[in-house]
């Protein structure tokens, strides 16, 4: 093996660079056995928009601000919101936000969309992913219990459906673990190469 290619190989076999707080998102990798570290990055993120391009460029913006931190890696970002006739509906604030949105989502279909980019040596790869979500009808009674127990802290639309959350979804379409945090279908469209950074 030639030198450029050991070199090529060594760098392929890096750990992935995930910009990203989500423990979601570490689990999701931890179980797939891709090796990654964690590097957390602050962006102004958007919040108002068509769902899909905000996501796309909420993810670019963190994988940038991490690759200029960490240029030789590969850095994956990622950005998911809940969208509801058009609308975007983030991580709420407090339960009592939290409520509001549950109550909005009952009983209806949302999307939930996923940006992903994968930026390595500033070369950036942007994809999304959007999974319909129904959730069954709820009273008030519920959507407090629900509400109360803090899952929908950190969680765009207010609910985790790994968690107690699932009990208020009737059927999704789509991509499962895009509704978790993280597409991993199209994460590997974008580079299958992932699957060999093992732990």
């Amino acid at each position: 093996m030639t030198t450029s290619r050991r070199a090529a190989r060594a760098a392929d076999t890096r750990p992935l660079i995930l910009a990203s707080r989500s423990p979601q998102r570490r689990a999701i990798l931890e179980q797939l056995g891709i090796a990654f570290e964690v590097l957390a990055v602050d962006v102004e993120e958007l919040t108002a928009g068509d769902p899909v391009e905000v996501a796309r460029a909420n993810a670019l913006a963190k994988a940038q601000a991490a690759a200029r931190l960490r240029p030789d890696d590969t850095i994956l970002g990622v950005d998911t919101v809940v969208s509801l006739d058009g609308e975007i509906h983030g991580k709420p604030p407090s339960e009592t936000a939290a409520r509001k949105t549950l109550k909005r989502l009952a009983g209806r279909t949302h999307e939930v969309v996923s940006g992903i980019a994968l930026v390595k040596s500033a070369n950036p790869q942007v994809a999304h992913e959007v999974t319909s979500v129904t959730f069954r009808a709820l009273d008030d009674d519920l959507i407090a219990r629900y509400a109360a127990t803090g899952e929908w802290s950190g969680r765009a639309g207010g609910y985790a459906i790994q968690g107690l959350g699932a009990l208020l979804v009737r059927r999704i379409m789509g991509d499962y673990l895009n509704v978790v945090g993280l597409p991993v279908g199209r994460l590997l469209d974008l580079d299958l190469s992932l699957m060999l950074r093992e732990n």
